[in-house]
């Protein structure tokens, strides 16, 4: 900390550099982690299993824990969007962040108060795909079918529901006035909000969001109501 004259007064600088206070703070716990997972890793064996057998299907087939969220939401998704649009909008989204916000508030220091809705935003998506992981590791037995933690993975269990798709028209206005209500209401009833990104930002902030909140509305129309596709054709199913 330093002292600064500033007009005849002395000023107090709480600014700290980077290098060394904070940097090496964290070499030094970086440091500390390495250590504490060799341990880990030398007490605790690795859980690998027996050798593929390529006459066996592995019933269930499961990708490793981190792609276990496209996993699931392939039941919910064709795989031109859970496997492509949907992990591009993610990195897309994550990508525009420091464009889309340049609320100065929370520079240095951590804060709800001031960041409500881009940390409430944040970390709605953060935990829905770590739950999406969850159901796809512990809730989804033989054939992928959906057990609650309480029962017991077999073979012999009811035959799901068939699913079916809404009509094309209904699909189509369903679409279009999800996006064109979450985009206008906002903007009506939070004016400031929409002066202060501006029209672009403000586009790219609301279509990021609806996406998100539209795919979670999707998977409840399927879980909940047995909707396969919202929009159906010969091309493209959402």
């Amino acid at each position: 900390m330093e002292v600064m004259e500033e007009k005849g007064r002395e000023v107090k600088d709480d600014r700290v550099f980077t290098w060394p206070n904070l940097v090496a703070k964290e070499f030094l716990a970086a440091i500390f982690v390495t250590v504490g997972l060799l341990f880990y890793s030398y007490v605790v064996d690795a859980p690998l299993r027996e050798l593929s057998n390529p006459g066996q299907a592995e019933n269930p087939a499961k990708a490793p824990w981190y792609f276990l969220g496209l996993q699931e939401a392939l039941v919910y998704f064709d795989p031109w969007y859970a496997g492509v649009v949907l992990p591009s909008i993610i990195i897309l989204g994550l990508i525009l962040i420091p464009y889309l916000d340049n609320n100065p508030k929370g520079n240095g220091y951590y804060t709800f108060k001031e960041r409500k809705f881009a940390v409430s935003v944040f970390v709605f998506g953060y935990v829905f795909w770590y739950v999406l992981i969850y159901i796809g590791t512990a809730l989804r037995g033989p054939f992928w079918a959906f057990f609650w933690p309480w029962e017991k993975w077999t073979h012999d269990f009811p035959t799901p529901p068939p699913l079916h798709d809404l009509p094309l028209p209904l699909g189509i206005a369903l679409m279009i006035g999800f996006y064109f209500l979450g985009l206008v209401l906002p903007a009506l009833v939070k004016k400031d909000f929409f002066y202060k990104l501006g029209v672009v930002r403000y586009v790219l902030t609301m279509g990021l969001l609806l996406t998100m909140i539209g795919t979670v509305i999707k998977m409840i129309f399927r879980l909940a109501f047995n909707v396969k596709y919202i929009i159906a054709t010969p091309w493209i199913n959402i």
